[in-house]
């Protein structure tokens, strides 16, 4: 079968530009007041705003991966080609009958009528199924030789050390084995961001945070919960530290993070605060040389076994202050085993902990912690006393990365269920003959290469942006994060589904993935808040507004 991916693929890919562009600038029209962007008049429009933004991302990475595909091969530009389609059929669903409220004409994507019907094929569906069903792989990689010796040696690592434990753990709930913390340490896994002057690896290099993807995606692979989320917490402390620390409190924590003598976690969100970072309650009023901190943050995940919480606290009495009242805390603890754990201080002061039961992504361990007088010096606050009242800001700027280290996770879970779907369509036989030579069995596959690749492109464009600090890093960063969060729940429901009753069963892997893919759209920022408070509000204020008349 001979066709134009490449140019197809373009050419809807433009389509899909002009329509996102059009329906952002329309909508940022509805939500303008005195030449800005309004968050009530946003909030008036969420419906619209989040199908804009959500569409908005999957352009991005299907712009990223027709890029990609224009210097790869010809199964990359099928892939780019499958994927653009599906991204039109999506947008076209998110704003069929709506298109007036968006400055749409109702038959948008006509003029590439032809380029759609060519992309939704199912000849080109099962022709590229066939070919991932031979490999196992969404598309070639295309990385260079120093990028692909750090893959390898990861996902070795996985093969050999997490997956023989992963299902163990995540079945009775155990914590992390200190063998597979200890291994990683040893490859310098929690190094990779922090520069070289303070023990990492970090040279500043175009590719370092491609490096962490990699990683990541690596890890992911063998175990969400096991291993591929011991990166987030020291990438996001770490982060923080850099970004605000004294060179003091660089030297004292950076080193010690680097070489994984000190485990990490977050303590950020509270019992009726959760994405909405700036109303934070914990308090921490000081007294004399010390901080004295009160409060309860929940879904502090790794708290346990962590010596190092990262907790954003009120500082500032005056809640009025908001945002501006934060300040970000590192607390320094003993590290615990099991699902609860107490720390108490010689003058009084505790900090007691219970594991939250949850569906999948065990051996991590989620804790609810309560802080009762305790006590940290005021050399803790990152950044000294020119760190008071800037928490909030740190925290978003290592959220950041945190949110590219996630869509990595994403992929590693993605690319686990694509092979187990692979390996079960090859053994499974289906009314004599085996699962993978029935059409809509490789048109699934298909579908499922395509949006993985999709995730990769553009986690590889967003990891080389936020290395250079560009201006639109942050926002592609919340992109990545929410659409290959989504994806992963669509790919490992789909390899669930050809395991038929099988993949119900705890017994195999895909059942594990499948729960362990649906946290990935609710932590480090929720699917709805990156939608509509991060991405739709970026987009509309780099767009021109479309005068709209206001009944």
């Amino acid at each position: 079968m001979v066709t134009d991916s490449r140019g197809q693929a373009g050419r809807l890919v433009a389509a899909l530009r002009d329509a996102v562009a059009a329906a952002a600038g329309e909508l940022a029209g509805r939500c303008t007041r005195d030449g800005r962007v309004s968050a009530t008049l946003l909030d008036d429009h969420q419906s619209l705003a989040y199908d804009v933004a959500s569409a908005a991302s999957a352009v991005t990475a299907a712009e990223a991966l027709a890029a990609h595909a224009a210097e790869g091969d010809g199964r990359a530009a099928d892939l780019a080609l499958v994927f653009a389609g599906d991204v039109v059929a999506d947008v076209r669903g998110r704003f069929s009958g709506r298109e007036h409220l968006l400055g749409l004409d109702a038959q948008v994507f006509a003029d590439v009528a032809a380029e759609l019907a060519a992309s939704r094929d199912p000849a080109l569906l099962e022709a590229v199924g066939s070919e991932v069903l031979a490999t196992g792989e969404a598309a070639p990689r295309g990385l260079s030789d120093e990028l692909e010796m750090v893959r390898q040696t990861f996902r070795r690592f996985a093969e050999e050390r997490v997956m023989p434990v992963a299902e163990e753990v995540h079945r009775n709930d155990e914590d992390i084995p200190e063998s597979v913390i200890a291994g990683l340490a040893e490859l310098g896994c929690f190094a990779l961001s922090i520069p070289e002057e303070y023990g990492g690896f970090s040279d500043g290099g175009p590719d370092e945070l491609l490096n962490m993807v990699l990683v990541t995606e690596e890890l992911s692979r063998g175990s969400l919960g096991v291993a591929g989320s011991l990166i987030t917490r020291p990438e996001i402390i770490g982060t923080a530290i850099l970004k605000g620390g004294t060179e003091e409190q660089k030297a004292r924590w950076l080193p010690r993070i680097a070489s994984g003598e000190r485990m990490c976690a977050v303590a950020v969100t509270e019992p009726d605060v959760g994405s909405d970072v700036a109303g934070v309650k914990l308090t921490a009023t000081r007294d004399g040389d010390d901080w004295v901190l009160d409060g309860v943050k929940t879904w502090c995940t790794f708290a346990g076994r962590a010596e190092y919480l990262l907790v954003l606290a009120r500082t500032d009495p005056d809640r009025s202050a908001g945002h501006r009242g934060l300040s970000l805390f590192v607390v320094e603890k003993e590290a615990f085993a099991g699902h609860a754990w107490r720390a108490e201080q010689d003058g009084g002061g505790v900090i007691d902990a219970r594991a939250i039961p949850t569906l999948g992504y065990r051996g991590m361990h989620s804790f609810e912690v309560s802080f009762d007088g305790w006590r940290v010096p005021a050399d803790a606050v990152i950044g000294g006393d020119d760190g008071l009242g800037r928490g909030f800001y740190l925290q978003m700027q290592a959220f950041a990365n945190a949110r590219l280290q996630t869509a990595a996770r994403a992929q590693g879970v993605m690319q686990a269920a694509l092979e187990e779907a692979v390996t079960y369509a090859g053994q499974r036989h289906v009314f004599g003959a085996p699962l993978g030579t029935y059409g809509l069995t490789r048109v699934k596959v298909a579908r499922m290469a395509a949006r993985l690749a999709a995730c990769r492109a553009l986690a590889t464009e967003v990891a080389r942006k936020l290395a250079r600090g560009d201006d639109d890093a942050a926002l592609v960063a919340s992109q990545v994060k929410q659409l290959a969060c989504r994806v992963a729940e669509e790919v490992t429901r789909e390899a669930q589904q050809l395991h038929g009753g099988y993949g119900y069963a705890e017994e195999y892997p895909v059942s594990r993935l499948f729960v362990d893919a649906r946290v990935l759209s609710i932590f480090e920022g929720a699917d709805e808040v990156l939608a509509l408070k991060v991405i739709a509000r970026s987009l509309l204020e780099g767009v021109r507004p479309t005068p709209v008349e206001r009944s």
